[in-house]
Formats: C-alpha cells, structure tokens, sequence
C-alpha cells in the first residue's frame, strides 16, 4: 500500500456549527491538485468508502479532503446530531463548501501550503453529487466533477414524506443502518423553494464549462440510472460511465472490510478523470 498521511481539522462557522474534515496528503508533499469529497444524504466522511476513497486519492498523488457538512447530523459518532440533521439544506451546504475552499486558499487547512488552488477538484456521492454540480457550476476555479450515482434533482423526497413535513412541521425517513428515525423539518423544502433556479441541476450543467463524469451503477435505482443518462446529455462536455452491477454504494458495506470490483472500478474512472483534469503539470 502506498504510504500517506492524514490530519484532521475543524472550522468554526460560528453558531454552533463546524465542518470536520481530514486531509490526507501524498508521500510526497510537493505542490498537488486538491480532490474535495462530498458525502450524500444520511452519509458523512467516516463512512463506507470514503476513508479509503481518500486514501487512494492521495497514493495518486492528489491531497483528498473528506468532511462532514455542517448540518449532516454527526459530530462524534453515527449521527449524534439529528437536530442538525432536521435543519440542514442545499444552501446550507453550499455555503460549508465556499468556507471549506476558503480555509484551503487562505492556507489554514493541514498540508495547504502545498495545496495548488488552480487545480481543485470534486467528487460527490449521490445528495453530494447535485451539491458538488451546483458548487462546481458557481466556482470555475473547480476544474473537474466527477459524481458518484449522484441525484438529478434536488426534490427527491417523496410527495407523502413531503406532505407530512409540512403538515406536521416535521417528518421522518428511516436509516436502517442504524435503526434511526431521522428527523426533516420544513427548512430543506423551503430552501428548494426559494432557490429553484440556483438548485437546477440541468441548468447548472447546461451552463457549465467544468466536464462532469457521472459515474453510475449499473443496479442501482432506476430513477438515479435515468437521471445520470439525463444529465449526460445535458452538454457535449459531460460524460457518463457505467458500472455494470453496481450499486449505491458500489456494492460496499459499512464498515468497509472488502473492497469490491465496482468500486475499485468507479475509483478507477474518477482518478483518469482528475489525472486527465488536473495532473497535468503534476511533478
């Protein structure tokens, strides 16, 4: 296994709500591109792949940053957190991802003295692929997307749980993984509201210069595989690849204690996309 180095970081945003992420770092530590890894819904950045995501980002030579959004229910442990949880948006994540790219170009992040600004990239997994299009598609110093069975649209909620939110100020979405009742209040379909044309992803892509590969796997959810064929073809820039028999979660379990040939595969399209993107003048 190629050696890396990983630090941890935390940034205050003020009002009780921080983003907590690692870097890990190349062997070596010359000036790289940056790879920014976005979790999805009911996700954070100790979860399933994402560890080892980051792991094998930086043994290609790239500083990987994985965090937890402000707001995605979990300071120490599985979600710990669901009153945050209930709260959180796509602004909200939004505006957690402008304040984790300035921490990088400020040099506050571990390792960011060696950071090269002019070569960030991002990869999101499903909520975090639309968050990561729509970051990507508002900040052109983001030179390359790649998302991983990453929503289409934003509204995906379905419209009985959206009913009862808002007749009831509050609904609930089952995690079976950990046999939570998890919590959503009326902010994240107010915010899709207020913000429909900012949180179109078609928009966002038809409008982009940024290339984004959508990798997507071949048995998850119908909705999602239309989607990826959806955004594809949004612009002549944007790619998609399929992995045959993969699924969600590219048919990793949590914790990860085998790596499975479809995510080695998904992993493999994302680091030619940034090595295509991004290492172009890397030493």
């Amino acid at each position: 296994m190629t050696p890396t180095e990983q630090q941890s970081f935390t940034i205050d945003l003020g009002n009780n709500l921080f983003v907590r992420g690692d870097v890990h770092a190349p062997a070596e530590q010359t000036k790289r591109p940056v790879v920014i890894i976005c979790h999805g819904f009911k996700g954070h950045k100790d979860w399933n792949f994402f560890p080892h995501t980051a792991h094998e980002l930086a043994a290609s030579g790239y500083y990987a940053v994985r965090f937890n959004f402000s707001c995605n229910g979990v300071d120490e442990e599985d979600f710990d957190e669901l009153e945050k949880f209930a709260v959180n948006t796509y602004t909200r994540e939004l505006q957690d991802l402008e304040a984790l790219l300035q921490e990088a170009a400020d040099q506050r992040l571990p390792y960011s003295d060696a950071f090269d600004m002019e070569r960030v990239g991002i990869v999101g997994h499903s909520r975090g692929g639309a968050t990561s299009i729509i970051f990507a598609s508002e900040h052109p110093e983001v030179k390359a997307v790649v998302t991983w069975n990453g929503v289409a649209d934003v509204d995906f909620l379905s419209g009985d749980l959206k009913q009862t939110i808002r007749s009831e100020s509050v609904g609930y979405i089952a995690n079976k993984r950990t046999n939570q009742d998890m919590p959503l209040k009326e902010n994240l379909l107010d915010d899709i509201e207020a913000n429909k044309e900012r949180l179109d992803i078609t928009t966002a892509l038809k409008g982009m210069e940024t290339p984004v590969h959508i990798v997507q796997g071949g048995a998850d959810g119908e909705w999602l595989q239309e989607g990826a064929e959806k955004m594809e073809k949004t612009a002549a820039q944007h790619s998609l690849a399929i992995i045959e028999g993969g699924t969600h979660t590219f048919n990793a379990a949590h914790p990860l204690e085998h790596v499975p040939s479809e995510l080695e595969q998904a992993l493999q399209e994302t680091t030619k996309v940034f090595d295509r993107r991004l290492a172009q003048r890397m030493p």
